[in-house]
């Protein structure tokens, strides 16, 4: 989609007045009109260009979710320095090493009781606002305009692997202007809208609403994850962001207020949903995963439409349902920009008007061929297919397709959705131990494991045993000791089953013969 630039529109002027950004934590919320934020963080700016920093260099931000790091992401980009967002659930420790590897000028971060005393380079994130603050008004000192050409970075993907160093890939302005632009043809926020975001905004599609909010006008309102639940009772936002597993945990806290053990679609549902989510909300964006059915018809019965997406690191957003093209079972209509191909095995390709990058930047050897062709064209590894109307479908990874050793190959995630369609099953994970029969381990819905719960999880695989055909057939759940979550390293910090660190930590349960339900 072409149009003009988002970036350099917000880096050029400030923004309309009248709308605001909430910074909600559980100690307190702060509130700033976007007018302001956007003053602070110009004078954000020549303090960080005092320091030395100019354009092309970098700046790192290892922090939770607060005003200080939006501050530093609009600082960076009035002075065209890239910021590199590293997610706290992966990064435990602001490493002197983490400049050299980044090649950064400067690390801010919140984590000033673990760092190094002797470390150059990593500053504590409270002097931001004091930095900001220092800087008086003086018409002398104002910063140079900062234009973007297309292909000109602004920020320094890192992806979210479950094992090893994290790739690296540079993300270009034409890329975030294409996702905006066309997010907003078919959203179309307005000066009624809250946007309300909770992942980390290390991941740089979270810091896009903090960019339509400033290009657009609407409000936008950033808490963590922790926070998520009782921010949302207090702004009552009109736009909710979230992956899969927030929504089927709110859609469990909504059954469990509403006093049903089974989904429903009366008056006690959707009560329970007004006093989570407020009375505002006019639609639910999620992806980063697939979304169950039973959780996506769930929501949109009790008259809160959820749309479902696609898209990766390498290639932002790639398709999108919305309101006026929506299909259920599919994550929408590929977005003006983008040309989704399929190979013969069915594995999505993109090509892009406006690539992301040409490759990545840091990789193991060989792995950035494997995914960037010369042509700019992304292999994604997913498989799916796209329906006569240009609605894609994706039917799981090329690398979770089993294949048994008759030579049938199974998707696994249409088994993983069915057997997380019961209330005692958070997630599911299928493997194969010896390419003759199928394992799932389960994570359990809340803390404790017990005799009830163990046979709610053994019928369930028997309704998922008898929905699939012979080849698919689950032989045994492994029960985890407890829910998968991102501390102890089995989700990712989107909340996406590590598949591998999984397998490992459950590898002697999931070989084990014995029973068809099985508690470690």
């Amino acid at each position: 989609m072409t149009g003009p630039s988002v970036i350099n529109h917000i880096v050029a002027r400030p923004p309309a007045p009248g709308h605001r950004i909430s910074f909600v934590r559980l100690g307190g919320t702060e509130t700033l009109e976007l007018t302001e934020l956007y003053e602070r963080a110009g004078r954000l700016a020549l303090s960080l260009r005092d320091l030395g920093l100019a354009r092309g260099d970098r700046v790192g931000i290892l922090a939770a979710n607060c005003l200080e790091w939006v501050l530093l992401d609009l600082a960076a980009l009035r002075l065209g320095v890239l910021t590199v967002g590293f997610d706290p659930a992966k990064f435990a420790t602001p490493e002197p090493a983490l400049l050299d590897r980044y090649r950064l000028r400067l690390l801010f971060t919140d984590r000033t009781g673990v760092m190094a005393p002797d470390a150059p380079g990593i500053r504590p994130l409270g002097d931001v606002v004091r930095m900001a603050a220092d800087q008086e008004a003086d018409p002398a000192r104002e910063l140079p305009p900062v234009v973007y050409g297309p292909e000109d970075a602004t920020s320094l993907k890192l992806t979210s692997g479950s094992t090893g160093e994290p790739k690296s890939l540079t993300a270009s302005v034409g890329s975030i202007d294409s996702d905006l632009l066309a997010v907003q043809e078919m959203f179309a926020h307005g000066p009624d809208d809250d946007l309300f975001v909770f992942l980390p905004l290390s991941v740089l599609q979270q810091r896009y609403w903090t960019y339509s909010a400033l290009r657009f006008g609407h409000d936008v309102t950033i808490s963590t994850y922790e926070a998520a639940f009782p921010a949302l009772r207090q702004t009552r936002p009109t736009v909710v962001m979230g992956v899969p597993g927030f929504f089927e945990t709110a859609k469990k806290h909504i059954e469990a207020q509403a006093g049903r053990a089974e989904p429903g679609s009366g008056e006690p549902e959707r009560a329970a949903a007004r006093r989570l989510f407020g009375n505002r909300v006019r639609y639910l964006w999620t992806g980063s995963a697939p979304a169950g059915t039973g959780t996506l018809r769930f929501f949109r019965r009790l008259g809160l439409p959820i749309f479902e997406g696609y898209g990766l690191n390498e290639t932002c957003i790639v398709a999108k349902n919305h309101p006026g093209a929506h299909r259920e079972g599919s994550v929408g209509r590929v977005l003006p920009g983008k040309q989704v191909l399929l190979d013969a095995d069915g594995v999505i390709h993109v090509r892009s008007e406006h690539p992301v990058c040409r490759g990545y930047e840091q990789a193991p050897p060989g792995v950035s061929d494997s995914v960037f062709t010369a042509d700019g064209i992304v292999r994604t590894n997913d498989i799916g297919h796209l329906d006569e109307d240009g609605f894609l479908y994706i039917r799981g990874r090329a690398d979770d397709v089993i294949v048994l050793d008759n030579g049938r190959k199974i998707a696994v995630r249409p088994l993983e959705e069915h057997m997380r369609t019961h209330p005692a099953i958070e997630e599911c994970v299928v493997f194969c131990p010896d390419q003759t029969h199928l394992v799932a381990v389960v994570s359990p819905a809340g803390d404790t494991v017990g005799a009830e719960k163990e046979q709610a999880i053994a019928e369930q695989l028997a309704h998922t045993n008898a929905a699939f055909g012979a080849d698919e057939q689950i032989r045994k759940v492994v029960v985890a000791r407890g829910r998968f979550t991102v501390e102890n390293g089995l989700l990712t910090s989107q909340l996406k089953p590590r598949r591998g660190r999984i397998l490992d930590t459950y590898r002697s349960a999931i070989h084990d013969t014995r029973g068809s339900v099985h508690a470690v």
